[in-house]
């Protein structure tokens, strides 16, 4: 190696970063940064070329030192119209490539971190905060190279057939399409994987997709049919790349790995037919953890009839949602369909001489014809507020997501007795429990007694399948115990889940809704307004024939659709 020139100038800051990290020695540094710039090239790149370092030690050394966010490029798939975002004149000036833009700020992936001036000259350009992530040379050079290749080669075509068109729906919602998600990088593990997991969710039924990380292995469980289910464990050196593909699909910060963040995404199947995932990233002492929910707008489209009521409990419901004021209440634990329940109720009601608006945390599925509003505490935006805002709305039927504390209650309650249907659901185990809760977060019982007209709770059973459910013996002792009569027992046997290829061996395949339908009687009204118990509720709607959760479930086993064991699996006595 040559000597270096006394009279050069001092050596720039990442030039002196890398003689502090231990990467080079002060002579070969100085050697490079001559050799960059009589080349017109990064001092970053020259070494990465020659040999000198390593790109990912490099990059996690810059990454510690500057306290920057770092990334593997391999789990990126480019999104034409963030990259679009920058000039491809500045992409190869300055050799940066944008990642991803989240309302102001813009991700660009760069191998030199110290190159304020290329920021600034970014950040002029686009209008956009410049948040820089540290990623490999090789990797980014490679990326630059075949992206500026497609820009020039397609550019002209994408302009003249008019398909250069933006895939999202606004900065916090992004919308994929099948091609879109699969492209930009097709041949990377992590994208590949990333596009399989949401399809074969989508495929099988998922409500819920859970990707867990531990200390020795990362596992994928799938929720269907309200159980959980392994379904891979992936090699543990993707996991960080599939965090980081599902931040940038769903706009999310991806240098933030210390709080929980919680997006969006829909994936456009057809022009018909599309699927939105809320995503949510906590993190957990060995990675961020990500549940993905799947909402299907057809899942509000089923129908009334499809849901599992029994003919009297479904005259019961209808009646009591088409009355011009009121309240009715669905309760039941977190995944007992209660959206679904409420969102078949808001399709039948909603017509063109009607004014519906709901409050909820947050919108699931949006409907087309009803006033929707996310509610965000953060903001000030709470139950409490929306309702206030949508009584000088003039609604005819609001929907309330949850009653979660006294004033909510309250401004629910006096909607109902002011001329409004009101829709909203209580966590609480059976319908009789619902009006003492009332009760005990303070709500006046005569405000209950004349506002309440139906309290609906219920549960999801999984119905067996079709195709392989079995008939099977029960000893008579344990079927009176369940909760049948001896006259219940007469004629019939129940079924059993056995498992085929249809239901992957599980022996179901869907799910049946389980419901305690209670409309409020008058005698109902002169208990609360007494201050009688839940116990004292639930005897006298028992008097009046109304079917206890349990009840309902033993009938569906006595008809086939589902098991004994599923039943007292989901229902108490």
């Amino acid at each position: 190696m040559a000597s270096v020139n006394p009279n050069s100038k001092p050596l720039n800051s990442l030039a002196q970063a890398l003689i502090q990290q231990g990467l080079c020695s002060e002579e070969v540094v100085a050697r490079a940064v001559q050799d960059a710039q009589q080349q017109h090239t990064t001092l970053v790149a020259l070494l990465v070329r020659n040999g000198v370092v390593d790109p990912k030690r490099l990059m996690r050394s810059l990454s510690e030192r500057y306290g920057l966010s770092m990334l593997d490029l391999d789990a990126v798939a480019l999104d034409d119209e963030v990259s679009g975002l920058l000039d491809r004149k500045l992409i190869r000036r300055y050799h940066a490539l944008p990642l991803s833009k989240r309302c102001k700020h813009l991700y660009l992936a760069v191998s030199d971190p110290t190159d304020f001036s290329a920021f600034d000259d970014i950040k002029f350009n686009t209008g956009l905060q410049v948040m820089p992530v540290v990623v490999e040379e090789d990797k980014l050079n490679r990326l630059i190279e075949g992206l500026l290749g497609q820009m020039e080669g397609n550019i002209a075509d994408l302009i003249g057939n008019g398909s250069f068109n933006a895939t999202l729906e606004s900065e916090e919602d992004a919308e994929v399409s099948l091609d879109q998600m699969a492209s930009g990088g097709d041949d990377a593990p992590v994208v590949k994987f990333v596009q399989h997991l949401l399809l074969d969710s989508i495929q099988r039924g998922a409500s819920d997709v859970h990707l867990e990380p531990y200390e020795k292995s990362f596992r994928v469980r799938y929720r269907i049919d309200g159980i959980l289910q392994e379904i891979i464990q992936p090699p543990l050196g993707l996991r960080e790349g599939i965090t980081s593909r599902l931040k940038i699909l769903a706009r999310l910060d991806i240098s933030e790995r210390r709080i929980p963040q919680d997006g969006r995404l829909r994936v456009r199947l057809s022009k018909e037919r599309a699927i939105d995932f809320r995503i949510s990233f906590l993190p957990t002492l060995y990675g961020e953890k990500i549940v993905l929910r799947l909402l299907d707008p057809a899942s509000a489209r089923v129908g009334i009839d499809k849901l599992g009521f029994f003919p009297e409990q479904q005259a019961a419901f209808l009646e009591a949602i088409h009355r011009p004021y009121g309240m009715v209440l669905v309760t039941g634990p977190t995944g007992s369909g209660k959206t679904v329940t409420l969102y078949t109720a808001l399709n039948i009601l909603n017509t063109p001489g009607v004014n519906i608006s709901t409050a909820e945390d947050p919108v699931e599925i949006n409907l087309h014809g009803i006033n929707q509003v996310n509610v965000n505490d953060k903001i000030g935006m709470g139950f409490s507020t929306a309702l206030r805002a949508f009584l000088r709305q003039d609604p005819d039927i609001i929907m309330v997501g949850e009653i979660r504390d006294l004033e909510t209650a309250e401004i629910s309650v006096k909607a109902a007795q002011t001329g409004h249907m009101v829709l909203s659901t209580l966590h609480t185990n059976d319908a009789p429990q619902t009006l003492t809760r009332l009760e005990n977060m303070g709500v006046p019982t005569f405000n209950i007694a004349s506002a309440v007209q139906l309290v609906l709770a219920q549960r999801l059973a999984r119905r067996l399948c079709e195709h392989c459910k079995k008939p099977t013996s029960i000893p008579e002792p344990a079927m009176l115990e369940a909760g049948f009569s001896k006259e219940q027992l007469k004629g019939w046997r129940p079924y059993t889940a056995d498992g085929c290829e249809k239901c992957n061996k599980t022996g179901y395949k869907g799910r049946v809704g389980l419901y305690q339908v209670m409309p409020i009687s008058e005698v109902m009204r002169n208990m609360i307004l007494e201050g009688k118990t839940a116990a004292d509720l639930a005897r006298q709607a028992a008097a009046e024939g109304i079917l206890t959760l349990r009840q309902s479930g033993l009938r569906r086993v006595m008809d086939g659709t589902t098991s004994l064991q599923e039943v007292t699996r989901v229902t108490n006595l």
